[in-house]
């Protein structure tokens, strides 16, 4: 059934028994509030936050995880083509999470205008939140129903009313930027009365009503969507001149630049948010969590100190090599080298067996490829170069940091890396800014940074940065059994779309295809 008309109005995400009493279904119940309804909110995506079975194993490993070659996978026929539980799932997930926010948005209405003063944050906060996982369904699939959608609770059950119409993805990146714009001056200068501060403080799973963290989270996020449409042209202009006056004014526009700052959903006690093992499951089973070859090729002949943090040897290999799966062999092949257990997987301790493992949102080296790939186009190579070494030293300690989060040992503990071990890295042959000839090779160097980075860990930044820069040059096998013989350039409409909002899904039909390029793609 089609999700925006469903009705997933109440908090069914809370299904754990701590938030079982708190966060009722609102359409049982007379009452509710805002706070209340803004935690139902934040809970009802946390599938797609924190690393777990759905997202991992429904969804990514049999595709995001495959277009990025951040893993790797014995060949199949049809397998660029999304499967229909994972594109269905990923969109009946989100018009869910958007319903919610509809329903905090109904309540937040009803309020009296000094009560909607006196709650503002909330709205300012849960909007924020809703952008960033409204930039991935656009960067999935371009347009999609956004305006009008969710709003089945509010249209007072008329579905006839409910139907959303489509909205251009220019349209919804030119709302959310011009919010998260005016956010970023209205909550610096909010006044937030004590005791709804600290109910916010209690209700806030993402950053625990720290207004500093929510500052920044808006300013990271507003800098992610600027850089991604920096290539577009309607959007060039903007992007430049609102990034420049992002990272001029870090007094008024503050944004992550430290793994301490890192914007993230944390786990602070096991069963709360997240089965233990629901990561474990989601990577690992079926073999989700083999390494792709072009990846672990490249850090194990850059000496990358990051190695043994994002991976490990397999079990059976011979002298403790690393070892990637090449993705060019006949898959016969490739199936026995996953059985062999010769072949290298994701670290379990330091990823999927971590039960203490984050959901990640934004975090510093992102931030400073970003800030390395503007100064770079802006001709200021020397800051370019700055925020691109910095952001190698962040992601270092990144998985660190990550690691020292774990409760699992696993697999061995690296060594950590010395700062002379860094700085060599940084200034090996193939990594080194100094070393790049010109302006296409730096941003050739940004662009692996960025993979090597996400990885599996941020798979939908991965792929979309991977589209937009273009500069990684993966090599794939050809399915030559069907029409999309190669990875594709955005996600299908799931078939719900065509039976349930038939109307409106006509008038996108035409761009409904595996290769049309979203708007910002511009390769």
């Amino acid at each position: 059934m089609m999700i925006v008309l469903a009705l997933a109005v109440s908090l069914s995400g809370c299904q754990y028994s701590e938030f079982e009493e708190s966060y009722t279904d609102p359409s049982k119940v007379s009452t509710t509030s805002v706070e209340k309804q803004f935690t139902g909110f934040v809970m009802a995506n946390r599938d797609y936050v924190l690393p777990g079975y759905t997202n991992y194993f429904v969804v990514l490993r049999i595709t995001l995880n495959r277009y990025t070659q951040a893993a790797g996978w014995a060949n199949e026929e049809n397998q660029y083509v999304p499967g229909l539980s994972a594109t269905s799932g990923r969109w009946s997930n989100y018009y869910n999470f958007l319903a919610q926010y509809r329903e905090l948005e109904k309540v937040y209405d009803g309020l009296s205008d000094q009560g909607k003063l006196d709650n503002r944050v909330f709205m300012i906060t849960a909007a924020t939140y809703l952008y960033d996982h409204t930039q991935k369904m656009v960067d999935l699939h371009g347009a999609i129903p956004f305006s009008e959608a969710g709003m089945l609770s509010t249209n007072r059950g008329d579905f006839g009313i409910s139907y959303p119409a489509y909205d251009a993805p220019e349209a919804i990146y030119t709302k959310m930027l011009d919010d998260l714009a005016g956010f970023a001056d209205e909550l610096r200068t909010l006044d937030i009365k004590p005791g709804i501060l600290t109910g916010f403080e209690t209700q806030d799973l993402i950053n625990r009503g720290d207004i500093d963290s929510w500052l920044k989270y808006i300013n990271s996020l507003r800098f992610r969507m600027l850089n991604r449409v920096s290539g577009a042209p309607t959007f060039s202009s903007r992007a430049a001149s609102e990034i420049s006056a992002i990272l001029s004014n870090p007094a008024n526009y503050p944004i992550v630049t430290t793994n301490d700052e890192n914007i993230m959903m944390r786990i602070h006690t096991l069963g709360t948010l997240i089965g233990a093992t629901s990561f474990q499951s989601g990577l690992e089973d079926w073999d989700g969590n083999i390494a792709g070859m072009a990846i672990l090729d490249h850090m194990k002949g850059n000496d990358d100190p990051r190695l043994t943090y994002v991976f490990e040897p397999g079990e059976q290999a011979v002298n403790g090599e690393f070892m990637g799966l090449d993705p060019f062999l006949n898959a016969s092949e490739q199936t026995n080298l996953i059985g062999s257990g010769t072949l290298s997987i994701y670290n379990r301790s330091t990823i999927s067996r971590n039960q203490y493992f984050p959901g990640m949102l934004i975090n510093a080296s992102q931030v400073h490829l970003m800030a390395a790939e503007y100064y770079l186009r802006a001709g200021q190579d020397a800051q370019a170069q700055m925020h691109y070494e910095t952001a190698i030293k962040e992601s270092v300690d990144y998985y660190e940091m990550l690691r020292g989060m774990s409760n699992n040992g696993v697999s061995p503990s690296p060594e950590a890396p010395t700062t002379d071990i860094v700085e060599g890295y940084i200034a090996s042959p193939d990594i080194s800014w100094d070393m790049a000839t010109g302006q296409m090779e730096k941003m050739g160097l940004i662009a692996e940074q960025k993979w090597l980075h996400f990885n599996v860990i941020q798979p939908y930044e991965n792929w979309a940065e991977l589209r937009r820069i273009d500069m990684l040059g993966l090599d794939f096998w050809e399915d030559q059994s069907n029409q999309q013989s190669l990875p594709p350039s955005r996600w299908v409409y799931p078939d719900s779309e065509q039976t349930y909002n038939s109307v409106n899904y006509q008038v996108v039909q035409a761009d409904d295809n595996l290769s049309r390029n979203i708007f910002w793609d511009m390769n």
